[in-house]
Formats: structure tokens, C-alpha cells, sequence
């Protein structure tokens, strides 16, 4: 077992399987991986059971690794990335440096990491919308570094459960989604949950629909964001 460095802050979420292949695409072995952090990175420390922990899943690189190790294997960071949920996540993707986005924003450097340690959101929104710009957000992303994940969740939970019709303004000033395909993801949304309760229902396993409904309910703000994504 090899004694990782604990990191300072979390690991941003690494994607082992894509490391590993990446390597091999290069013909390297772990100990040139390991060699290269070294000479070319300052990772002193790095050996190659660092390098095969990562690429197991066992042990993430920190930030420092992982730009290093980006290096190393002649990649984009954003390709040893799963998908990014946090706004330091989005930025180390990007391979964007904090001071990079800070004043594309107009913002004060400690100002911006501040937001990054804690999680939340608090510019306005013209620099909302640079973020969006530097960082290249999706409409998901936005909702999720912003922190109105839980609150769009508890929305579409409403809307799912009563009459959708009734929801729709106040998820359209959460999510960037036009009100035409709002409207139809919601309705979309309605009815598929809708069904899966009758369809249990009528099966006579009424605990099927419970555990059905609550599952759909459990992955809510997934199950929105792809209806959005369908074709009418």
C-alpha cells in the first residue's frame, strides 16, 4: 500500500479507467509515469504504487497531481476528470487557473477561491454569465455550482406528485432551459412518474409503486434533465 499524501482540500472526481488507458495508449509503464512527476513536476514523492493506486481507484490524485499528471500523459486535465460537479471541479477540467477566472469575472482572487472552498455561488449575474462563458457550462452545470441543485430538486418533486402546470415559473428562474421545452420536459416528467405509480398500481403491488415512485423521486434532477435533452 503506498502512502498517498492526504490531499488539502477534495479530490476533485478522477476517472482511474481513463489514466490507465491513456498510459497505454503511450507505452508507459508506471514507474515512467512515476519517473516523469518527479524530474519534470516536483512530485518528489510520487512512486509507481502512487501511480497504479490512482489508476485503481483506491487513492485520487489532488489537484497538483492531477495537473502534473495531465502533463505527464500528454492530455488535457479534463480527460482524467469524471463529470465535474463543483465550480473548482469545472475549472480544473477547463485547466483554468483561479486568477484566469477570477478576472474574467471582475472578481477580487481570494474573493472567487473563497467560493470555490465553501461551495456557493454569490456573484451577480453578468459575472454568472462570464463564468458560464470561461468555464463553458452546460445548463446542468450552472444549476449545480450555483448550489440550486436541492431547491430545483424539491421544485420538479412538486411537480411530479401534483399538477406541473403550477411549477413552471418558478423552475424556469433555476434553469436556463427555454419556458417551450420547460413546459414539455415538465409534462414529460409528470407523466412518466404518473405512470409508474398506475402501472404498479395496477399490478396490484401497491409497496412496487412505493419503491418505483421513490426511486424516480431519488434521481429526480437526473430524470429532468434528460427529458429536457429529448426531442420533442
Amino acid at each position: 500500500m503506498c502512502g498517498v499524501r492526504p490531499p488539502s482540500s477534495p479530490p476533485p472526481p478522477f476517472d482511474a479507467l481513463a489514466a490507465r488507458r491513456l498510459r497505454g495508449a503511450l507505452g508507459m509503464g508506471p514507474e515512467h509515469v512515476a519517473h516523469t512527476l518527479r524530474s519534470s513536476y516536483g512530485l518528489p514523492y510520487v512512486t509507481p504504487g502512487h501511480v497504479l493506486a490512482w489508476e485503481r481507484g483506491t487513492a485520487a490524485p489532488d489537484h497538483t497531481e492531477l495537473a502534473a499528471l495531465a502533463g505527464a500523459l500528454w492530455c488535457d486535465p479534463g480527460e482524467l476528470l469524471g463529470r465535474p460537479g463543483t465550480l473548482r471541479e469545472h475549472r480544473i477540467a477547463r485547466g483554468v487557473a483561479p486568477q484566469d477566472v477570477a478576472r474574467a469575472v471582475g472578481m477580487d482572487l481570494p474573493a472567487y477561491l473563497r467560493m470555490e472552498e465553501d461551495g456557493s455561488w454569490r456573484g451577480t449575474e453578468r459575472q454568472l454569465a462570464e463564468l458560464v462563458r470561461v468555464l463553458r457550462l452546460q445548463p446542468p452545470d450552472v444549476v449545480a455550482v450555483t448550489g440550486r441543485t436541492e431547491r430545483l430538486a424539491e421544485l420538479l418533486r412538486g411537480a411530479v406528485t401534483t399538477r406541473w402546470q403550477a411549477y413552471v415559473r418558478q423552475v424556469e428562474e433555476l434553469v436556463a432551459v427555454e419556458r417551450p421545452d420547460l413546459e414539455e420536459a415538465l409534462r414529460r416528467l409528470h407523466r412518466d412518474y404518473q405512470g409508474r405509480m398506475t402501472a404498479t398500481l395496477g399490478w396490484g403491488g401497491g409497496g412496487a409503486a412505493g419503491a418505483a415512485g421513490e426511486e424516480f423521486l431519488e434521481r429526480i434532477v437526473e430524470n429532468f434533465w434528460a427529458a429536457a435533452r429529448r426531442e420533442p
